[in-house]
């Protein structure tokens, strides 16, 4: 009646069959093969994370599954797991001509893929930008690698850079990849998300969180009977479950132990009473025990060296630690693999299977046994070059000698904030101060260090509460608690958008009245500040900080000045800046002074494209694109690329913007400034487009940036977008209520030199809600506000507003305040501003001059349409056609067949960037059945589906000529 069972038992060391977790397997699948996904896999030790994980990537057909593996115990590696996944996917990459620059970064990391990744970067001496460098060349080589699945096991051990890393990749990930994580949430701080507290699911990305519950008595029956047979009776399944409690591990290895018994013939008998008699029901360390227990004497010594070193460790270590000879350990480490205790890893190296297995492993050592050994370790550690440290502390610390621990500790975190694995860094840290009756000394060394380096950490939340622990010690030196305060308050400030921090700021600078250094880092700060009553201290605080460093060996600090006073002068259009720019220092012996020069061109060429010297903006970006790549300052670099593409959109480059955009936002996914000038650009080119709905949606981002940050522009930006918006759509209290609280912070700051534009918006929602005195204060202010300002972009949108002003009661001269914004705009390079005016212009002649309005307005038309602003050009030819300035066809319409008529491909373009029917019946001011006659007809002649037009449309050939649209 069918074969023995007993063969078909699982071998020591063997798998057993998955059961359970149908609704967890199909999940996991879903997401890895519909990327791009991220996964979190959570539950306690034991439960079968990475079994499920195993399954569900099994036999996948395409993308290659890499895996890293957290440690508890570990060694600064920055983003170590991920590094160790990466290693496998050597084959898998592209010609390194085809991978970004920015993986160069890795070559120190991946040594044995040198020849396959680009050219190795330098790396910057400040660890923040060092660290950022590291990010960026992992996205990179991600990005590169193609279609993968990364998983990330065990992500509690888990250093802050990699944990940072998988949050900026979840942020915006690269679009064939899926992330896997697996983590345990007791052994992460009380109520902190796997992630930190930034983590958000990522738009457009899948993300599945499963939570692993127990196996069912059923599930570990069926466990049993594939394991064991007939073996597996009702009362060992009923004794398995007890024990285990449903948790799969343990389920296991009974059934490894009850497997070796049944081997037996005298152990066939009674399975259950021998499982149910066991002294440690459902623990793991019977099954361990056993085992330890079971093995030669040599196989006992690599075992409880594995134990002691509780990290993978390479064969010739564990054989020392053991006291073995080479081929003593060789047979050692064979049975302890065979008898399923340890694992092999990468590298050939060797680890407990579980972290569990080896906690026992190692209690199930005798005291005196466990200290004969970590002093070997010790001894093995320390004549290694370079020496582990953290595994060295680790040793000295378990060995009871805290006195001797200390400075180890102390040097293993300086290497770690020194190799960028400030993760590793802050648990040591933590563990210094954590010290009984520690001196002042070495816990302000700590409490400085920890401090620094959450500055530049990925959670806000968990970093900010850190320092606020530290600040918390009543024996705290003054000095060192005005430098962690400051550090407290950039960190608010600069990753929070937090603008209490400016709190904090100024109570440190008090606290640091001995730091000159550090006080007037905390000053400069306090200075770029605009919000609130802060402009008006902005000199003052600078003019200090210039004071306290004015002697002393401070000279990257004086160079932080410098580039302050020259970002303050442009913020206020001052024409005395351009000469200072080229006393700037372009070499230095000091990175910081080049990295101060880079700033000052960067900030002064930002704002030089807010007053609208686009042209001088234009160089001055590229120059500090070029330093600060030159200097190794990725973000200063990304910034400059931001602005630099903000140009672009403004001189009408127009068709790649939005690629642009998303390209540079894959480079650098964690930099804000990118998604807040993507959000205005796709507002704006929405807008033009007449997708109004998707406007909003971009405008409620920009927004959501503009209200968190210290600057007031891009609020002001974001208002003004709006404003236009809600008048298109005939909302003049929508408008004039939004445009007013934007007017509010530009007066606070001070802020009318810079072109935002608002003023002309918000002058003609004053004036739209009968408001004119609001109107006409609002252009006064900025006249006068503007006086001795070098401010072209803001004389222009003084001149519209004027207009404005003018268009009821003198049309002619509202025509001539257009007419001069329109040739501002053309001189400063905005064509899009520059059609703008002139469709003012040519409105406002219609009434006296209608003769003299044709060219103003054509000219708008004609510049939309090669814009592609779809929707301005609809309102210009309406208006060409109210006045009746449109020459009628001499011969009539042309059919166009199985060709789109012009009317139609505008209708196809709109459809193709996604917009509904009434969008473009907004966009083209038509009625909504005329558009549904053009969609339909649009549909028909491309044979395709309304989601299926943008690719249809790439293969469609345009009509031949444009005539004059008709309806």
């Amino acid at each position: 009646m069918g074969l023995d069972p007993l063969p078909q038992a699982v071998p020591v060391g063997g798998g057993f069959r998955f059961v359970g977790r149908r609704r967890e397997l199909a999940l996991l699948r879903a997401a890895i093969e519909h990327p791009p996904a991220v996964v979190l896999v959570e539950g306690e030790a034991g439960i079968g994370k990475s079994r499920l994980v195993r399954e569900a990537t099994a036999g996948l057909p395409g993308p290659p599954v890499l895996t890293g593996f957290c440690h508890p115990l570990r060694e600064p590696f920055p983003f170590g797991p991920v590094v160790d996944a990466l290693r496998k996917a050597g084959p898998l990459l592209p010609p390194a001509d085809a991978i970004a620059p920015s993986a160069g970064a890795l070559v120190p990391l991946l040594p044995d893929l040198a020849d396959r990744l680009p050219p190795r970067l330098p790396r910057p001496d400040d660890p923040g930008s060092a660290r950022q460098q590291l990010v960026l060349a992992v996205r990179s080589f991600l990005t590169a690698l193609g279609p993968a699945v990364v998983v990330i096991e065990d992500l509690h051990w888990a250093d802050e850079a990699t944990r940072e890393l998988i949050l900026l990749l979840n942020r915006d990930l690269p679009q064939q990849l899926a992330l896997v994580v697996t983590y345990r949430a007791d052994d992460m701080p009380a109520g902190a998300p796997p992630l930190g507290s930034a983590y958000r699911r990522s738009p457009g990305a899948a993300g599945v969180r499963i939570h692993l519950e127990p196996l069912s008595e059923q599930d570990v029956r069926e466990l049993a009977r594939d394991a064991l047979g007939e073996d597996a009776g009702s009362a060992l399944v009923g004794v398995l479950y007890q024990r285990s409690e449903g948790l799969p591990l343990i389920a296991e290895e009974d059934l490894l132990t009850v497997t070796e018994h049944s081997h037996h013939p005298s152990g066939q008998a009674d399975l259950a009473t021998r499982l149910e008699h066991a002294e440690i029901p459902g623990s793991l360390r019977e099954a361990v025990t056993e085992r330890l227990a079971a093995l030669s004497e040599r196989g006992a010594a690599v075992a409880a060296a594995a134990a002691v070193l509780a990290v993978p460790a390479p064969e010739p270590l564990i054989s020392q630690v053991a006291g073995l000879t080479a081929d003593g350990g060789a047979e050692g480490l064979t049975e302890a693999l065979g008898a399923a205790l340890l694992q092999e890893t990468a590298g050939h190296r060797y680890v407990y299977r579980h972290v569990l297995a080896q906690q026992a492993a190692y209690q199930y050592l005798p005291g005196p046994q466990r200290r004969r050994l970590h002093h070997r370790a010790l001894e093995a550690l320390q004549a290694q070059q370079p020496p582990p440290l953290v595994q060295i502390a680790h040793h000295t610390l378990a060995l009871g000698n805290r006195d001797a621990w200390l400075p180890q500790a102390q040097a293993a975190a300086d290497q770690a904030v020194e190799l960028g694995d400030h993760g590793t860094a802050a648990a040591l840290l933590h563990q210094i101060l954590d010290t009984p009756e520690l001196q002042p000394e070495p816990r302000s060394r700590a409490a400085l260090t920890l401090a620094r380096i959450a500055v530049n950490g990925v959670d806000l939340a968990g970093n900010a509460a850190a320092l606020r622990r530290i600040l918390a010690d009543p024996h705290l030196p003054a000095t060192t608690r005005g430098d962690i305060r400051l550090s407290l308050g950039l960190l608010m400030v600069n990753h929070g958008s937090d603008r209490t921090g400016h709190g904090e700021i100024e109570r440190a600078v008090r606290e640091l009245r001995h730091c000159p250094e550090r006080a007037a880092r905390g000053m400069v700060a306090l200075a770029m500040n605009e919000r609130g009553d802060s402009a008006d201290q902005a000199w003052t605080w600078l003019e200090r900080a210039e004071e306290t460093v004015r002697d002393g060996p401070y000279e990257a600090m004086r160079a932080t000045v410098r580039a302050t006073r020259l970002s303050l002068l442009a913020r206020e259009a001052d024409p005395d800046v351009w000469p200072f720019l080229d006393d700037l220092p372009r070499r230095a012996d000091d990175p910081e002074v080049l990295r101060q020069t880079a700033r000052a061109l960067y900030n002064v060429g930002e704002l030089a494209v807010e007053t609208g010297h686009d042209r001088r903006g234009r160089a001055l970006l590229t120059e500090a694109q070029a330093l600060a790549r030159d200097a190794g300052i990725p973000h200063l670099e990304c910034y400059s690329r931001i602005a630099l593409l903000r140009l672009d959109g403004l001189a009408g480059h127009w068709a790649e913007l939005e690629r642009d955009f998303a390209l540079l936002i894959d480079e650098y996914p964690d930099i804000g400034m990118a998604r807040e000038e993507r959000a205005l650009a796709g507002a704006r080119l929405a807008i033009a487009r007449g997708r109004q709905a998707r406007a909003l949606e971009w405008l409620q981002e920009a927004a959501d940036f503009g209200a968190r940050g210290t600057q007031v522009t891009v609020s002001c930006r974001a208002a003004a977008e709006t404003a236009a918006l809600r008048l298109a759509q005939d909302a003049p209290a929508a408008a004039w209520g939004a445009a007013l609280a934007a007017v509010t912070d530009l007066r606070g700051a001070r802020a009318w030199p810079r072109a935002t534009g608002l003023l002309p918006v918000a002058v003609e929602s004053a004036l739209a809600c009968a408001d004119r005195d609001a109107a006409e204060q609002l252009a006064d202010e900025a006249e006068q506000q503007l006086k001795g300002r070098d401010a072209p972009g803001a004389t222009a949108e003084l001149h519209c507003a004027r207009g404005l002003l003018l268009e009821a009661a003198d049309p002619a001269g509202a025509a001539e305040q257009f007419a001069h914004a329109r040739c501002d705009w053309d001189a400063i390079g905005r064509p899009y501003e520059s059609a703008r005016a002139a469709e003012r212009q040519g409105r406002a002649l219609a009434g006296s001059r209608p003769e003299e309005s044709a060219e103003p307005l054509g000219q708008a038309v004609r510049t939309f349409e090669h814009l592609g602003a779809t929707a301005d050009a609809a309102r210009c030819q309406r208006t060409l056609r109210e006045l009746g300035l449109r020459a009628p066809a001499s011969r009539g319409r042309r059919s166009y067949g199985s060709e789109l008529s012009p009317r139609e491909l505008q209708v196809a373009e709109l459809l193709a960037r996604g917009a509904t029917n009434r969008d473009i019946a907004e966009a083209l001011f038509l009625s909504p059945r005329t558009v549904e006659q053009h969609v339909a007809h649009v549909l028909k002649k491309l044979d395709v589906p309304r989601r299926h037009v943008k690719s249809a449309l790439a293969h469609h050939a345009p009509p031949k000529g444009r005539e004059e649209l008709r309806e």
